[in-house]
């Protein structure tokens, strides 16, 4: 499995927001929406403020692979299911941390038990370019 480098890693996790888009079924990417991300030890994550109600994260459902742009660094990253529950009070922690500047109100919407149902893990794909 691919890891992030130390550089990308950084970038990304301290970048204020990632854009993100799905691979289709017909192998297209679907238009960007720009979301939140977090770094959490050695991994990058992603969450719906809308639950499973947002049309960005339902797309990552279909091929679990796509597109993301942040802090200067655009990677192909197969979209993956966190396998460790508990390994959601370390990501809501990463959340509050770096966007403790916001109203409570935007954080309290990615900390959630529905918002935690829909965390993903950013794996950075190598040898497949699907972006073009």
């Amino acid at each position: 499995m691919t890891t992030w480098t130390a550089d990308e890693l950084a970038r990304i996790g301290q970048a204020d927001e990632l854009r993100i888009a799905a691979l289709r079924a017909d192998d297209s990417l679907r238009r960007p929406t720009t979301i939140w991300v977090v770094a959490a030890g050695d991994e990058l994550y992603v969450r719906s403020a809308h639950a499973d109600q947002a049309a960005w994260w339902r797309a990552t459902r279909v091929r679990h692979q796509g597109h993301i742009s942040a802090g200067g660094i655009e990677r192909d990253v197969t979209f993956a299911e966190v396998p460790d529950p508990d390994e959601n009070d370390r990501i809501d922690a990463a959340y509050r941390a770096k966007y403790r500047r916001y109203p409570a109100a935007y954080t309290d919407a990615v900390v959630n038990p529905e918002a935690r149902a829909t965390t993903i893990r950013l794996v950075p794909l190598d040898g497949l370019v699907i972006s073009g």
